[in-house]
């Protein structure tokens, strides 16, 4: 089987979602699944239910506590740059069917790596590797390589009325 290279980037909500359907759907059908997230380090509900699918899905952070909404510390870019390495192995090891860069596009953003070592780690796939990338503010270079984009559009969104992140539904 082909793999391919997906980008759901955009200003509305789902893109980290739309991933993990997809990882989910993936391990229905018995394929192994890597997802690196970068920029984030906080606990998020999918933690807990990707682990009861762990023979089938890794789930990495490469973050901290907090997400970057500032200029990011050296701490921050010690970790997306081990991050970025960590899922350049993942991706050339041929031992996941699936691999989820989620928020690699914020990390380029923020210049915790560069848009030329993310594509290196793409070009570094097996033929059969699926590549899924996800974040706010993707590079042109990168939709450019991808097979497949879609963009996330916020039309209307609770937030605005002062609503915070809830469990099980944002985090």
């Amino acid at each position: 089987m082909k793999g391919y290279v997906h980008v759901y980037t955009g200003d509305g909500k789902g893109k980290t979602t739309a991933a993990l359907g997809l990882a989910l759907r993936a391990a229905g059908a018995g394929l192994k699944t890597y997802i690196g997230q970068f920029v984030k380090g906080m606990h998020y509900s999918e933690l807990e239910s990707l682990k009861r699918f762990s023979d089938l899905i890794t789930i990495r952070q490469f973050g901290r506590d907090c997400f970057i909404y500032k200029d990011p510390e050296d701490e921050d870019i010690r970790a997306a740059r081990e991050g970025l390495e960590e899922a350049g192995k993942a991706v050339s090891s041929g031992k996941y069917d699936l691999v989820i860069l989620d928020e690699a596009t914020i990390a380029i953003y923020y210049n915790l790596f560069t848009v030329e070592e993310l594509l290196k780690v793409i070009e570094g796939r097996p033929e059969g590797v699926e590549i899924v990338i996800t974040g706010r503010k993707a590079d042109q270079r990168i939709m450019d390589i991808a097979d497949l984009v879609t963009e996330m559009k916020e039309i209307k969104h609770y937030y605005q009325k002062g609503v915070q992140a809830r469990d099980g539904i944002e985090k």
